[in-house]
């Protein structure tokens, strides 16, 4: 019988059931069960080696969104973030996605892109012929530097070249494109990038400076597409005000800000649990919605013939399942291990369908209830124990400050005072 991640009042269960669930849904072994019991199973020694001047380490909550299917199959996703409301809105947003199937994804393949800078050349143009010319040189040297990539099916795929105009004259710029397969890419690209530079010097007889990685990774797309029937977010009504506040979205850039920070809300959730580069990818997410000229949303909604929601994201998502912290962070292997995931694109697939699902979730509260509803609920969580609240006194000092609409940490505090004398 086929695994489901649609686990019927998953969020009723306490921690421990929970974690019985996951083990069970991803076969974890009990040691797998003991890192997320320890908070992740970071210990200072490795903590050490990790980054530089280390004191200890800070433990963020990790969720696992549940009802999600992509192309086909179920994913428990563990969602690692300190904002509340994220997990639950990405759950009820998957599971609007499985009345018509769930998510379905391509991708452009995992490529990444090197640029080498040229300086002081006084023909650019030719200079740039001269590098296409010495396009197979080229990537003989850079697929020299790592043959278990090339082993492994990867490399140096291709050489392109463009000329820019700067405020201190003409740059010559050479852009390798490298076939990274499930490794983020960084390493092997930035050392291609190095080792090729002698050979753009020699035949534009300019000077290389830069040689490094575009976290605009253009070449290594995500894309994923949903439809939701209308009854499953609430109606035609409903429907009309999430694909009117996509238009604000595109239409203005304070409101597209709000908008790609809700997507990339789980997006980042998502990598933080498997230990990858949550800056690259907000730095690649915001330029790419950028690279028309124009600050524009990563998704799409629109209303089909059938009177249907259509939602869809294009992103570039350059993730990895081995390499970094993915392969040395002990929480970080558990979560590919809840995952499931055999690939980096596979990982990339997933994480696009939950930036989807978490806008979707985000757009349908605007416009149907409100954002404050269900967020503020979760947020008081926060205030209360903030406010030394702990036990059942959280959830009544949660539900009057709901009722009176004063979520505040001094409101907290005199209930919990008020509490205590009874």
């Amino acid at each position: 019988m086929a695994r489901t991640s649609e686990i019927t009042g998953f969020y009723k269960l306490s921690p421990r059931e929970k974690l019985e669930a996951v083990k069970k849904f991803a076969d974890l072994a009990d040691e797998d069960v003991e890192i997320i019991r320890s908070m992740g199973g970071l210990e200072l020694e490795l903590a050490n080696r990790m980054i530089e001047n280390v004191i200890g380490a800070m433990a963020l909550p990790l969720g696992v969104a549940v009802n999600f299917r992509v192309n086909g199959k179920d994913y428990l996703v563990p969602m690692a973030l300190e904002e509340p409301s994220v997990v639950a809105a990405a759950s009820n947003a998957a599971k609007m996605a499985r009345t018509k199937g769930g998510f379905y994804t391509s991708d452009t393949g995992p490529v990444m892109i090197g640029q080498i800078q040229a300086l002081d050349i006084k023909d650019p143009q030719g200079a740039r012929l001269r590098i296409l010319a010495a396009k197979e040189e080229i990537l003989k040297k850079a697929n020299e530097q790592d043959p278990l990539l090339v082993k492994f099916g990867g490399g140096a795929r291709d050489v392109r070249v463009k000329v820019i105009e700067s405020i201190v004259g003409p740059m010559v710029i050479a852009e390798l494109l490298v076939d990274c397969r499930d490794a983020m890419g960084a390493n092997a690209v930035n050392t291609m990038s190095e080792a090729v530079a002698p050979i753009i010097e020699r035949v534009t007889g300019g000077r290389v400076l830069l040689k490094i990685i575009s976290n605009l990774a253009t070449e290594r797309l995500v894309r994923a597409r949903t439809v939701v029937a209308k009854e499953a977010v609430g109606g035609e009504e409903v429907l009309d005000g999430i694909v009117e506040a996509y238009a604000f979205a595109a239409a203005d850039p304070y409101r597209c800000a709000t908008h790609n920070k809700g997507t990339m809300n789980g997006i980042i959730a998502v990598a933080l649990a498997t230990g990858n580069d949550t800056r690259a990818l907000e730095s690649g997410a915001h330029s790419y919605a950028s690279i028309s000229g124009r600050y524009r949303p990563l998704t799409v909604w629109e209303k089909n013939e059938d009177g249907d929601l259509v939602g869809t994201i294009e992103i570039p998502l350059a993730v990895g399942t081995i390499g970094g912290a993915t392969k040395v962070h002990p929480m970080a292997r558990t979560s590919i291990k809840i995952l499931g995931v055999k690939t980096a694109s596979e990982l990339a697939s997933v994480m696009a369908a939950v930036g989807l699902a978490q806008n979707l979730a985000a757009l349908r509260a605007l416009a149907a209830e409100g954002i404050q509803r269900g967020h503020m609920r979760l947020h008081a969580r926060n205030i209360a124990a903030m406010a030394g609240a702990r036990g059942e006194l959280v959830d009544v000092i949660v539900q009057r400050m709901v009722e009176e609409r004063k979520i505040r940490i001094d409101r907290a505090k005199e209930l919990l005072n008020e509490l205590a004398k009874t």
